[in-house]
């Protein structure tokens, strides 16, 4: 007799409470666990926030509530910074757990960087708060969506994956954080990961340059020659399938979806706008060089909706379904 693979195991950090992340964390996890039968999920966050409806029978033996107190009641779309730390809590509960071997992979609901910012907590995001918990040196943060067979001419079913070389500074700062090092390190991370995490044996990946026309051969700025150029040559040399810096407005050509494992952009717009564009909200936050698996929704708090009974749970699906399968992939042998 087969013996039955173990659960997988995910933790779900409800986010923002003021926000839509409790509801669609609670209604994605229970069209998750119908879907998928050989996962359990933990929901961390306020049990008075996570109950709006009685739990199925058939599902109370694969969902668990671990609740943590709010500092102050809720009231929808208004923010409380006195609530800053139980946002904060349910991320390093769901870290740890991951670090410790209780979780297989970690899913966030969006929260709202201002308020925690207001209550006095350098908080920059949940990519870079991570990695400073994990002692990481350097994530990545990328976004990955499926797109469908057709689409833009597609012959098949293929998975759009853009990773940022920087991610959430101004406009301004930009050029000056890029660097040799930075570009080349992102290049090895996207790399390591697709092969480890997604089982792509042999990524193919593609590097944005910084300005129009990728600088025109230095005459409309200097940082593809300085720094873009080089790291990608020397990504070459250690035998990782890369190309460019290739030009942000032409990088993502339609015929280049059919081969091309993963985008890499230079800033966070650069990505992230054609990416939205195309995916309609269906995408997933995925931070990689954790030590661990880390997936998110790919929109806000949407504190305009929440309570209302209407925000759509689809990108925290999404990122359930991603989580699972990346889960997957660790478990098999390398």
């Amino acid at each position: 007799m087969q013996q039955k693979a173990p659960l997988v195991k995910l933790a779900i950090t409800t986010g923002e409470p003021a926000g839509v992340g409790p509801e669609i964390s609670f209604a994605a996890t229970l069209d998750f666990l119908n879907e998928q039968a050989n996962a359990h999920i933990t929901l961390l966050g306020d049990i008075n926030l996570l109950t709006p409806q009685v739990i199925p029978e058939n599902l109370m033996e694969r969902l668990h509530i671990q609740s943590t107190p709010l500092a102050e009641s809720v009231e929808p779309g208004v923010l409380n910074p006195a609530n800053a730390k139980y946002v904060l809590s349910l991320l390093d509960q769901a870290s740890d757990g991951c670090m410790k071997g209780r979780f297989d992979a970690m899913v966030t609901a969006p929260v709202q960087k201002s308020v925690i910012n207001i209550a006095g907590i350098p908080f920059t995001g949940h990519t870079e708060y991570l990695a400073e918990r994990c002692n990481t040196k350097h994530v990545v943060m990328m976004l990955c969506a499926p797109l469908p067979q057709g689409f833009l001419g597609l012959k098949t079913p293929r998975d759009l994956r853009v990773a940022l070389v920087s991610t959430h500074l101004p406009l301004k700062e930009v050029s000056a954080a890029l660097s040799i090092e930075l570009i080349l390190e992102t290049i090895q991370i996207v790399d390591q990961d697709l092969k480890k995490k997604f089982g792509i044996a042999k990524p193919v990946m593609r590097v944005a340059g910084l300005n129009p026309h990728a600088g025109e051969s230095g005459y409309l700025g200097q940082e593809e020659i300085q720094c873009i150029s080089p790291a990608i040559e020397l990504a070459k040399e250690q035998g990782i399938n890369v190309s460019g810096p290739y030009p942000g407005d032409t990088m993502f050509d339609a015929r280049a979806l059919e081969k091309v494992d993963a985008f890499i952009a230079m800033y966070h717009d650069q990505g992230l706008a054609p990416f939205k564009f195309v995916t309609f909200g269906g995408g997933v936050n995925v931070t990689l060089g954790l030590p661990f698996i880390r997936t998110s929704v790919d929109h806000g708090t949407a504190l305009d909706i929440a309570g209302k009974g209407i925000a759509e749970s689809g990108s925290m699906l999404e990122a359930l379904r991603l989580a699972y399968q990346l889960a997957l992939n660790q478990r098999k042998p390398s």
